[in-house]
């Protein structure tokens, strides 16, 4: 496969997934805005997510104040905010494009609509109860396009610089929303504002009822730490993701007579961490520590995979 190609299906990818996952922490933090509001500390919720999505510099370089019209807009329209959800899909149908006929009919439509749906939305569809009914529809979208991806793609390697794009991304998402709620999962005191946004912690993964199917219990920050980051069950844990970027390297190197680099060692690194981790060694050595150090050498694994498949 040409390099520009692998580099639109992998980044086709990750945007694709990138504008899920900021409707998802959109929806999230909407919900735990109104319950924060009557402590006073709405505007908390909004600048974490800001800091979740990478952007906080630039947002507060354009924003005075995290508000939700501010932060709904930079998430969504802006773009100046690469990472926004309107950004995010223009560019992965930018790079759909690029490699159209790399893409099954499915996938292309999935995406195009979307797109044009998308750009005709007033900026008055975000408002108020609108809002929640817009996240959903983003989700439902990505969660089509996933879909059509996975059910309809040749197992090649088109499908796999893809899927290792989803993957990598997800991880990146994960280890974000986690890492700017670490605090509510090392407090040592509980109180019902805190298990109000353990909840949400949950629910930013799709993962509030798969900890109920998991452990049976009411809800413990040590083992939410424990589902999100070490469960190979939950499709968005960290275990999960890092697994399926290793097995589809891997794969990818087999296709290419079995030639590796320094992303498959990192990749494979970061799933030994994750296989044999154990989440008490975890929260001793300190959450934010670790998830800092899993954003950092995610961002790494992204530029090696580009070093030695895109720009070699």
């Amino acid at each position: 496969m040409l390099s520009r190609t692998a580099d639109s299906l992998f980044w086709l990818a990750r945007y694709t997934e990138r504008a899920g996952n900021v409707a998802r922490g959109l929806g999230v933090a909407s919900r735990m805005a109104a319950v924060s509001a009557r402590l006073g500390a709405e505007a908390d919720e909004w600048r974490s997510l800001v800091t979740a999505t990478g952007g906080e510099g630039a947002f507060f370089r354009k924003y005075e104040a995290p508000t939700a019209e501010s932060v709904v807009h930079w998430l969504v329209f802006d773009p100046d905010n690469s990472s926004g959800i309107l950004p995010c899909i223009e560019a992965a149908r930018r790079n759909a494009r690029a490699v159209r006929t790399a893409l099954t009919v499915d996938m292309w439509e999935a995406l195009n609509d979307t797109w044009n749906h998308l750009r005709a939305l007033p900026p008055e569809a975000m408002e108020g109860e609108k809002l929640a009914d817009f996240l959903r529809w983003v989700r439902e979208r990505v969660t089509l396009f996933n879909g059509a991806a996975h059910d309809t793609m040749l197992r090649n390697e088109a499908w796999r610089f893809v899927h290792l794009g989803t993957m990598l991304e997800r991880a990146d998402n994960t280890a974000r929303l986690l890492d700017v709620k670490h605090h509510l999962l090392t407090a040592e005191e509980e109180g019902a504002v805190d298990y109000v946004q353990w909840q949400t912690v949950l629910r930013s993964v799709s993962a509030l009822r798969s900890y109920q199917w998991i452990y049976r219990d009411r809800l413990n920050p040590r083992r939410i730490a424990e589902l999100i980051i070490l469960r190979p069950e939950l499709p968005r844990s960290l275990m999960a993701c890092f697994a399926e970027v290793a097995e589809t390297l891997e794969a990818i190197a087999l296709g290419h007579g079995g030639r590796r680099g320094e992303c498959h060692r990192l990749a494979g690194t970061l799933q030994a961490q994750l296989r044999y981790g154990r989440i008490d060694a975890i929260l001793e050595e300190g959450l934010h520590a670790f998830l800092t150090t899993m954003i950092e050498r995610t961002a790494a694994l992204g530029g090696e995979i580009d070093a030695f498949y895109i720009r070699h």
